[in-house]
């Protein structure tokens, strides 16, 4: 347990000092494009989750998102006892992923956002992004599950860009963004709602997948297959 909590709070961490680093380097350098600045923060944000699922899954599942924790407990993957631990090691690597990419980039190693991101428009795309990125891992350990390190990737990189939020779709990272007034902020006021549509996208994805995958649950579709028996056995 304690080598799968490093490995959690670890890849929370190389994600948030991603997504924060990346957003600061860009607006630095992009010269005042936003559009620029948000696919270079979209694609570091990609290209690190298709890294962390690949070294960190057989360690720990590398869910990094207390959303995943949460449909892996539901469906058996993950022990409920396991969750809390999880959950709690995604929080601290999260917020100590902020502080490394603030410390880095040579400004204060804790803020509060200023940056507003509220209505219905931005609640219903946390809810879209939740779903599919969920829709996403689900699909792909029911049927592929080599494959999962670069789907769960490319969607988040493609989910940046046709979610109205621009795809948070991780309760970890939200309150964690809170504490950033860079590019990648949130203002803390705007945190609860987000998390609220996030949860909604998580029970939505639940069900629609025991709909789509019958019978494929991700707890069955990983297990390994038995050993085949001796023969005239």
């Amino acid at each position: 347990m304690l080598r799968r909590l490093l490995a959690e709070t670890l890849g929370t961490a190389f994600l948030l000092a991603t997504v924060v680093g990346s957003g600061i380097a860009a607006v630095q350098l992009s010269g005042g494009n936003a559009a620029l600045a948000l696919l270079c923060n979209a694609v570091a944000t990609g290209a690190i989750l298709v890294v962390l699922i690949t070294v960190l899954g057989p360690v720990s599942g590398a869910h990094v998102n207390p959303a995943v924790s949460l449909t892996m407990a539901l469906e058996r993957r993950l022990a409920w006892t396991a969750l809390g631990p999880y959950v709690a090691a995604q929080l601290v690597g999260a917020v100590l992923g902020v502080i490394a990419a603030h410390t880095m980039f040579e400004q204060p190693m804790l803020q509060l956002s200023t940056t507003g991101r509220t209505g219905p428009g931005q609640w219903l795309g946390e809810a879209i992004a939740t779903f599919g990125l969920l829709l996403t891992i689900f699909g792909c350990i029911a049927r592929a599950p080599k494959s999962t390190p670069l789907a769960v990737g490319l969607y988040v990189l493609a989910a940046y860009w046709f979610t109205s939020s621009t795809s948070f779709a991780n309760p970890a990272v939200t309150i964690a963004r809170s504490l950033t007034d860079t590019f990648a902020g949130i203002a803390p006021a705007d945190v609860p709602a987000f998390i609220v549509a996030q949860m909604a996208g998580t029970f939505a994805a639940v069900l629609t997948g025991k709909v789509l995958w019958p019978g494929v649950s991700p707890a069955c579709a990983a297990r390994p297959a038995p050993p085949p028996k001796p023969a005239g056995s």
